[in-house]
């Protein structure tokens, strides 16, 4: 084992056993103080037997990964069990809100920034705050990134790892239909190398997917326009208009002759991308991807592409980097501090990150890049983020409460705009109805 792990305290608080199962209607209207949950912080664990329940999103790839890092903290606490489970990341939420409506939320999670808000208003996560500094060691994270878990001043969340979004390629299907790499530009740009893929190759190899239906395209065209996604008071930063715009803007990347795979393909894969199923040349997505995607393309690809997404307007600073994940820990546990102790050994352990490298994203924890030798495609996404310096702006403000189920709405209606059955017109309509019931309008 890594020194630099043992050398922070594993020592944790007796357990306490959290009363009552927590529901969502609930705990919105009469939640517990979110001070007086947890340990406090003091004291030798109880070396009982203990089993947590984990769950993460993922692919058999992050599986797989999970379960080595699993493996040695067992090795390292053997009293402590880990049964974990995962799904993909549509499926991860609707579970968690099944379980979260009946109290049965697990007692470690893997998070994301969506939803953080709304699941800490509602009473739902731990605080954290009596277990930082012992259970869970700090002094690898800078106080910034500590703050990123931190919502209505409780800490409910550790960062594991921050991403920016970018733009994957495949060098070596491009070589095959004898294209070249995206040299940069604009959206429409974009969209005629895509056409010039999807022709070089007969309709065989298409040049990505219609990103329309990823609300992250649409949120870094906002930013570079000046305005956010969603304001600080709740408000949207854009108009039916704008929406619209950005939905037709989409049209020759979906239905006949489209310049990118159609839906009905996409569907037949799943749960493959089109991207790991070697069939589109290119994907804009988080940067911590690429792991999966060359486990998912298989020993016959070794290398991807990494570039900046196409410009909006020149100059602007419409990317920001994000915690790729977090991991978060249920207020109804009842081993608060041995949910504290996994979550540390997840998001500090040097032998976690030489397991992981950046395929969570670039880790938080100083720690935890010690365990990393930053070779290949853990040294190509280190060199992205360098890479788009001048593009990074401020982070947008932490989502609001059912932001999650807007992103998940975005994808649907984007995947309906895909097939065909809907219209962009009914769409937007359906997504302002959407916001209405959301945002309370």
């Amino acid at each position: 084992m890594f020194n630099a792990h043992k050398r922070r305290s594993i020592l944790a608080a007796a357990a306490l056993t959290m009363a009552g199962a927590l529901t969502l209607a609930a705990c919105s209207s009469d939640s517990s103080d979110p001070e007086s949950s947890g340990s406090d912080g003091g004291g030798e664990g109880s070396g009982e037997e203990v089993t947590l329940d984990f769950a993460f999103w993922g692919n058999d790839v992050r599986a797989d990964l999970y379960n080595q890092a699993i493996a040695l903290f067992q090795e390292e606490y053997p009293n402590i069990t880990v049964n974990s489970t995962f799904l993909g990341y549509p499926e991860f939420w609707e579970k968690r809100q099944t379980e979260a409506a009946g109290g049965g939320l697990p007692d470690v999670m893997q998070f994301d920034y969506s939803y953080l808000r709304q699941y800490s208003e509602n009473s739902l996560l731990l605080d954290l705050g009596p277990h930082l500094g012992n259970e869970i060691a700090t002094d690898g994270f800078t106080d910034q990134i500590l703050s990123i878990g931190v919502v209505g001043g409780t800490t409910t969340a550790i960062p594991i790892s921050t991403n920016a979004w970018g733009m994957y390629t495949n060098p070596q299907l491009l070589d095959t239909v004898g294209v070249a790499e995206f040299g940069g530009g604009s959206w429409e740009d974009y969209q005629a190398w895509m056409a010039e893929v999807t022709d070089a190759s007969g309709g065989e190899i298409y040049g990505g997917t219609d990103y329309t239906g990823r609300i992250q395209n649409f949120e870094i065209q906002l930013r570079a326009e000046g305005n956010n996604l969603f304001n600080e008071d709740g408000t949207p930063g854009f108009d039916e208009a704008r929406l619209t715009e950005f939905w037709e803007s989409g049209a020759s990347m979906r239905g006949d002759g489209a310049s990118g795979i159609s839906q009905q393909q996409l569907e037949e894969i799943a749960p493959l991308s089109g991207f790991g199923a070697a069939l589109t040349a290119s994907e804009l997505t988080w940067d911590n991807f690429g792991g999966g995607y060359l486990g998912e393309l298989g020993e016959s690809y070794t290398e991807l592409g990494l570039i900046a997404p196409p410009v909006t307007v020149e100059g602007a600073q419409d990317l920001y980097q994000k915690p790729s994940m977090l991991h978060a820990i249920a207020a109804n546990t009842e081993n608060p501090a041995e949910s504290a102790m996994l979550v540390d050994f997840l998001v500090n352990s040097p032998e976690v990150g030489a397991i992981f490298g950046t395929n969570r994203g670039l880790p938080a924890s100083a720690d935890m890049r010690d365990g990393i030798a930053f070779e290949g495609l853990d040294e190509q996404i280190r060199a992205y983020e360098e890479s788009i310096a001048d593009r990074l702006g401020d982070a947008p403000p932490v989502p609001l409460v059912g932001y999650g189920s807007l992103e998940e709405k975005f994808r649907v209606l984007g995947t309906e705009l895909g097939f065909g059955t809907i219209s962009v017109e009914d769409a937007v309509s359906q997504f302002f109805a959407e916001m209405d019931v959301i945002l309370g309008s």
